[in-house]
This record gives C-alpha cells, structure tokens and sequence, in this order.
C-alpha cells in the first residue's frame, strides 16, 4: 500500500509540473534542501535526466541556507545547461540561498516569499553557524581594547577565539560577495542598458558598481539584525532597488505554482525528508 501511494504521489506531481511548464513555457526543477554538500550532485543528475531541454529553466527553491561553495557549484552546473534561469520562490531562500537566487537572470515572488540577508555559514561542530555573527563581535571585542574598554571576561574571551577559524569566516563573507557582485553584474543586469531617470548609458563599471553595493548591503548585519529575519518584495524593490517579477503577471501561475508546490511539501513534510530534489525525469 505504502508503494502504491507513493506511485500516486509521484503520479501525480508529474501531472502538475508538467502543467506547470506549460504555463511557463520553460522546464522546471524543484530544490527543497539545506545547501550542503550533496544536493549539488543531486542537481546535476537530475538536469542530466531532462533529454530535450528548452531555453529557459525555473527553478523552485526553498532552503534556509548553508554554504556558499555549494551555491557555486548548482550555479556553474545549471548554466552548463541553461542559457536563462529564473528562480520562483514560494515560501523562502534564505542566507546561501539568496546567493543562489542572485545567480538567476529572474526572480519571481509574492507578499509571502522571502529572502535573508547573506550571512556565509560555516559547518563547525556537525552544525551551521553564521560567520558574520562571530566576526562582529570579534571587531567589537578588538574595538573596546583599542580604546582600553575590554573587561577582564572579555579580554578571556577574546584569548579564546581561534585566529585561523576567523580568517576562514573573513574568506566565507568575501565569498559570499565576490560571487553575488559578479552574478548581479553578469545575470540580473545583463538588460540593464541605460539609467532610469537621466537615460545615461550603463558601462560594465557602472553594473559592478551597483551589485557590489547591493551585495555589502544583502551582508550588513547591523541592518537586518536577524541571521533568518526574512527580506520580502517590496523591502528588495524600493530598498535594494532590484527588479523582482510577481507570480500573478502570469495569470495562470499562482494556482499551477502552489497546486504543485503544496502537494510536494506536503510529500516531504509528511515522510520528514529534509532534502529533496524534483523535475520530470528525477523523483
């Protein structure tokens, strides 16, 4: 009986993302996972099993993060595959997972979609820690001793901290930008010809420029205050000023996304499967 629902249920999710790349008119993948090592193996098996590729692929992430080297192996390996990439994001992507959206040359959202602030994490201990979390307060304990404020538990504290696990978490941050800076640059202003109020060309320094400010301000901590506070639509378009394509400019999209992406997280969540990777020819 067990097998037999589960052939329903895989049945059935090919008949609504089937429906769904219709609606879109490009191919579909689906990643719900941490961004852990192994899911970008998953990802390329399962791109390789699509035979007749269209031009276009929408990808459907939801994670809440995980690391940024992983991030750039899914990207590498979708373009090897793809010429355009647009990411649909129904619930959340959140820290290494707005890298990850970053990458695509669209990003589809609602009221209720999130991204984070890009704070690298880094596996310490068989679990994920945020890097910038430690740096801060890093620089606030060396800022306090330089102005002779450092209590005595501070000063301890400060002894304590591994100088080689910090410069580690400093490479994970400069990451994390260098690879959002360049595929801003490359990707989501590809079409980004010339400035919106004076109509003055846009050179590839001008396009640098702009990611790069976007990507210091995805990692400032001190403006989100939270490593898994969310950042919505409206929060990117008027303050990070980024183009962000709503569900419902495709009349069809909101019920062919959500009638396929309610059904497969309620697969995931009711066999407690934390990673899961889906599109026409990989279950």
């Amino acid at each position: 009986m067990k097998n037999s629902v589960t052939e329903s249920v895989r049945n059935d999710l090919l008949a609504r993302i089937s429906h769904l790349e219709t609606v879109l008119g490009g191919d579909v993948l689906t990643i719900h996972s941490p961004i852990l090592f192994g899911i970008d193996q998953s990802v390329r098996t399962a791109l390789e099993q699509v035979p007749k590729k269209k031009k276009k692929l929408y990808v459907i992430l939801n994670t809440p993060g995980g690391i940024a080297e992983v991030v750039e192996r899914i990207v590498n390996t979708i373009r090897h595959f793809y010429q355009e990439v647009a990411f649909l994001i129904p619930d959340r992507a959140m820290s290494a997972g707005t890298i990850l959206v970053i990458s695509g040359d669209e990003i589809w959202m609602d009221y209720y979609s999130c991204l984070g602030p890009i704070d690298p994490q880094i596996q310490k201990d068989n679990r994920l820690i945020p890097a910038l979390a430690y740096l801060k307060q890093f620089e606030r304990l060396i800022e306090k001793a330089n102005n002779g404020q450092l209590s005595t538990a501070e000063a301890m504290l400060l002894g304590k901290l591994d100088l080689a696990e910090l410069h580690q978490f400093e490479q994970a941050r400069e990451l994390s930008i260098s690879l959002l800076t360049n595929w801003l640059a490359k990707y989501k202003f590809k079409h980004w010809t010339t400035t919106e109020t004076q109509k003055k060309p846009v050179t590839p320094k001008d396009k640098e420029e702009r990611a790069e400010e976007i990507a210091r301000l995805l990692s400032d901590n001190e403006k989100w205050h939270s490593h898994g506070r969310g950042i919505g639509i409206e929060t990117l378009r008027q303050d990070l000023n980024l183009k962000i394509n709503s569900f419902d400019e495709i009349p069809e999209l909101p019920k062919a996304l959500f009638d396929y992406f309610k059904l497969f997280m309620s697969f995931v969540e009711s066999r407690n499967i934390e990673s899961f990777v889906h599109n026409k020819g990989y279950f």
